[in-house]
């Protein structure tokens, strides 16, 4: 009886670890055809005959994009389109690939901008701005693309519309506006370059770790956090942040028609609320997206309706597995119908 209940026992063990295997290798197997399947479909799609041509090949994928062209707010049918470009949080690269980049993201601004640059019917842009800053070389090529996208073709126009924040790297990137709305209650400004790290040698000695660094230059590992810096690099790293915050203060000068010394006199970091960032020369007017639109209208020399398009990225198979959350039902129904340019049906 014993030996019977035991060869049971190990019986059902069994059977639940080979059920458990199967499944697995199920999952597994589904996958792998999803992903071939999708790297197919993209591939075919990628050299479809209607994507043959120039068409296809406009300053090639990176500096124009496969976006999808939604249609935004406004019914003017004058062929004239105004490009809705949002620009949120941290201005920074975000190449992880459980999150992605997401609209709104840096990377996708960038890539909206080539697309409109790309568009003749697309003569303004209306970029809605909620950020406090990030990196400086990629605030500065934001800041490029939008004047690249004013000088491709003559009588297009940028406006920037500032939301609750718009500091620092914001505030770089719209200095490449014609006009520059804030809203009542926004915070802008913050003109400045950070270079900031931890020290972290007198913690250290106290728990007895030790720094062993081999370098091949006495600067070589400035700001290390287990070493202090001498009077000589810190001098050092001040002229960089004295040479790039120079850039920024002539950038504002040169786009606000503002004297250079003008500038420099709050161009310390300070934030300014709209009321105060007007009477500096910071921005054009306070306002709401209603004033913006007017902006836009006026530049454009334009009386009636426009229509206001925005982008989305195109998603892929893979997307499924990377950010599973960006998916509702209907996008999976798309893909299971195989429409591998899905638009992102539910967001969280």
């Amino acid at each position: 009886m014993e030996t019977t209940t035991k060869r049971n026992k190990g019986c059902g063990l069994g059977c639940v670890m080979a059920l458990l295997a199967f499944c697995l290798t199920v999952v597994v197997l589904a996958a792998a055809g999803v992903w071939l399947v999708g790297q197919f479909r993209e591939g075919w799609m990628d050299e479809a005959p209607w994507r043959s041509g120039d068409a296809a090949r406009v300053g090639g994928v990176d500096e124009q994009p496969r976006m999808r062209e939604i249609w935004s707010a406004g019914d003017g049918d004058s062929g004239v389109k105004v490009a809705r470009i949002l620009l949120r949080g941290a201005i920074m690269i975000n190449d992880a690939p459980w999150d992605g980049e997401g609209a709104g993201s840096a990377s996708s601004a960038l890539r909206a901008i080539r697309c409109a640059a790309a568009d003749p019917a697309v003569r303004a842009i209306l970029l809605e701005i909620d950020s406090p800053g990030g990196g400086i070389t990629l605030s500065d090529q934001i800041y490029h693309e939008l004047k690249g996208f004013k000088e491709s073709d003559e009588g297009r126009v940028v406006v920037a519309l500032m939301g609750d924040l718009c500091a620092s790297g914001g505030y770089y990137v719209a200095l490449a506006a014609d006009r520059i709305v804030a809203h009542p209650t926004t915070l802008t400004g913050s003109i400045g370059v950070l270079l900031s790290s931890l020290n972290l040698r007198e913690l250290a000695d106290k728990i007895g770790v030790r720094d062993v660094t081999i370098k091949s230059g006495a600067n070589k590992d400035m700001l290390n956090p287990l070493r202090d810096l001498s009077p000589d690099q810190t001098n050092m790293l001040q002229q960089v942040v004295d040479a790039l915050h120079g850039r920024f203060v002539g950038l504002v000068a040169e786009n606000r028609n503002l004297a250079v010394e003008e500038v420099r006199r709050w161009a310390d970091g300070r934030v300014f609320l709209a009321e105060e960032a007007l009477q500096a020369g910071l921005i054009d007017a306070i306002g709401y997206r209603e004033t913006a639109m007017q902006q836009v209208a006026e530049r454009l020399a334009l009386d009636e309706p426009l229509k206001v398009i925005r982008y989305e990225d195109e998603g892929s198979w893979m997307d499924l597995f990377r950010r599973p959350r960006l998916f509702g039902g209907l996008g999976l129904q798309q893909m299971l119908e195989g429409d591998s340019r899905l638009r992102y049906q539910w967001r969280p």
